[in-house]
């Protein structure tokens, strides 16, 4: 099987017209039998039926909410408040947001999703990606 790869920095450049929907897309449905289903009017990213990443709108403002690993919500949200948020109804299960809309650094988000997909996805698919 082919194991998943971050996108290069070509590849990311080459996402740059799209929008923040089309490049969560594209990152997200990259994943080992990742798949996109419509929820709460949202686009959401699911492996088998769990939900790994979502897109959501606060203040008509496009985010990115994950699954983060133990204390990487407090870590990420107090050094980059800007950026980074809990998100509600979410963030008190360890989720974080990430804010679409100001200088994005997509192999960032990338990351981030990869490693929500990984403590959401089986352990066999999770053993697909590279380690951290």
């Amino acid at each position: 099987m082919a194991k998943y790869q971050v996108p290069k920095k070509n590849d990311v450049r080459k996402m740059a017209p799209k929008t923040p929907t089309e490049r969560l897309r594209v990152i997200c449905l990259a994943l080992p039998e990742a798949e996109e289903r419509e929820t709460w009017e949202i686009p959401t990213y699911r492996i088998r039926g769990k939900i790994f990443a979502l897109e959501s709108a606060i203040a008509e403002r496009p985010a990115v909410w994950c699954k983060a690993q133990p204390g990487s919500q407090k870590l990420l949200v107090g050094a980059d408040p800007d950026r980074f948020f809990v998100p509600p109804y979410l963030g008190h299960k360890g989720w974080v947001g990430m804010w679409l809309d100001r200088r994005v650094d997509w192999r960032e988000v990338a990351e981030l999703v990869r490693r929500s997909y990984r403590l959401i996805a089986p352990k066999k698919l999770a053993a697909l990606l590279p380690g951290d």
